[in-house]
């Protein structure tokens, strides 16, 4: 039952409204299936698959709301969940910030989903984890790593007629090599729509070559250098690019929180913040890192330039904010693409008299929320280039670096790549901030 169709979900969330006796209820009914193999010292350690769909019920009088879940459909659970909704929305205070449901809406249609993945099977999984154990088995190197595989699916309506569906599928892929005596380490990482374009041998040779090729790293002075951030160095859970997305929102701008705030109130919006090189926007429909198609109260969204040319275009707004401070309400995206050139990783390389290549950062923690200064570290692969070539390893280093200022010392833009679920070019960026060194591989 985990992934149903458009009208299985909408028949169960017909049923449940019936059942409501609120001023305003919204439904939600969520459902996936997931499969995974872990593996580490070139062994596998776990692997499994989960099912599971969900149902939360959302029940308004006035401006008070109570939410209630369960994750059985028979009709005696399912009138319990609403009736437990509203028991709490009658005991709940009101929301300052009340904001009625929104009507009917239209959204696009994106290839989110494709049959491919949605079919991936222990066999694949085990096929996997075996091409990436056995390359590095080869090459006396230690493997580490995860894929996870899985389908979702999303739906939604509620008592003014809203009604929201889509379904999307997606691999995860990681891996960690290190030389037997843990003195080397490379990484390498990727994740699809389409599992048909997945490589795992690919991917490993990439973090096996780094692992090989990291060992009796040399120390060298901290400072500024020129260097050349890979797509995972940029865009992780914490990467220095996802802060920045994140950090776009006119609230906190306007109350004085972010990079984007106006001295004497207000926000940066229409302001150039960056170099006119960068473009940032989102896009539901784009092939490569097709997103959302709407919001969790049901708001579409749409393809939306966030910054164009170095200037700031848009800023999130949620629709309670929208309407006090007499703007358009924007769904957050779950995706964004920056636009790049043609270059790949090794032809910045190439460009550089001198510099340090990048694999990855990582701890990256708030140092400046309203600067979006951070720190963090580099890991699994830092190396130093000189003329165009790769000379040798260095050791780690912490870093103090701001995503603003990075994108204002740009020296090139490579070819866009999809990187969690987004669309990220390697970056030659000029006087990056290395603070001190570190001995951790």
């Amino acid at each position: 039952m985990a992934i149903l169709s458009k009208d299985e979900a909408q028949t169960i969330l017909k049923k449940v409204l019936s059942f409501s006796t609120a001023d305003e209820c919204t439904v939600y009914l969520n459902g996936r299936t997931n499969g995974n193999v872990r593996y580490a010292r070139n062994n596998v350690s776990t692997s499994g698959t989960t099912d599971n769909v969900s149902l939360a019920v959302e029940s308004r009088f006035g401006k008070r709301s109570g939410t209630a879940t369960c994750n059985q459909f028979d009709d005696a659970t399912l009138r319990r969940c609403v009736q437990r909704a509203e028991e709490i929305a009658k005991l709940a205070p009101e929301d300052p910030e009340y904001m009625p449901l929104l009507g009917p809406q239209q959204y696009l249609t994106p290839v989110s989903a494709v049959a491919s993945t949605a079919s991936i099977s222990p066999d694949f999984r085990a096929q996997a984890a075996a091409d990436s154990i056995a390359l590095c088995q080869a090459r006396k190197l230690t493997a580490a790593g995860y894929l996870e595989d899985g389908s979702n699916f999303q739906a939604m309506r509620n008592s003014k007629g809203l009604e929201a569906y889509q379904q999307s599928t997606r691999l995860d892929f990681s891996v960690t090599v290190r030389t037997v005596d843990g003195t080397g380490s490379g990484y390498a990482v990727a994740d699809f729509t389409d599992s048909s374009k997945f490589n795992a041998k690919a991917l490993t040779q990439i973090a096996a070559d780094k692992a090989a090729g990291s060992v009796n790293a040399k120390a060298m002075e901290p400072g500024k250098y020129t260097v050349i951030l890979e797509p995972a160095a940029l865009v992780s859970d914490e990467g220095l690019l996802n802060r920045l997305m994140y950090a776009l929102d006119a609230r906190e701008a306007d109350e004085g929180r972010s990079f984007l705030s106006k001295k004497g109130g207000g926000n940066k919006l229409g302001q150039k913040l960056f170099d006119e090189r960068v473009t940032i926007y989102s896009d539901p429909l784009n092939p490569e890192a097709p997103g959302n198609i709407f919001d969790g109260d049901g708001l579409p969204v749409k393809r939306m330039n966030w910054i164009e040319k170095g200037v700031m275009k848009n800023l999130y707004y949620s629709r309670f904010w929208a309407q006090k401070s007499n703007a358009q309400a924007t769904a957050f995206p779950s995706n964004f693409i920056m636009t790049g050139g043609t270059q790949s990783t090794q032809d910045l390389i190439k460009s550089t008299a001198k510099g340090i290549l990048v694999t990855r950062l990582w701890y990256i923690r708030d140092v400046d929320p309203q600067t979006l200064l951070v720190t963090g570290l580099t890991r699994d692969g830092t190396f130093y280039i000189e003329n165009g070539k790769i000379k040798h390893p260095v050791k780690n280093f912490r870093f103090n670096e701001s995503p603003v200022i990075m994108l204002n010392n740009i020296e090139a833009i490579g070819k866009p790549v999809r990187l969690g679920g987004n669309l990220v070019p390697p970056l030659k960026i000029r006087d990056f901030t290395f603070t001190s060194l570190s001995d951790a591989v």
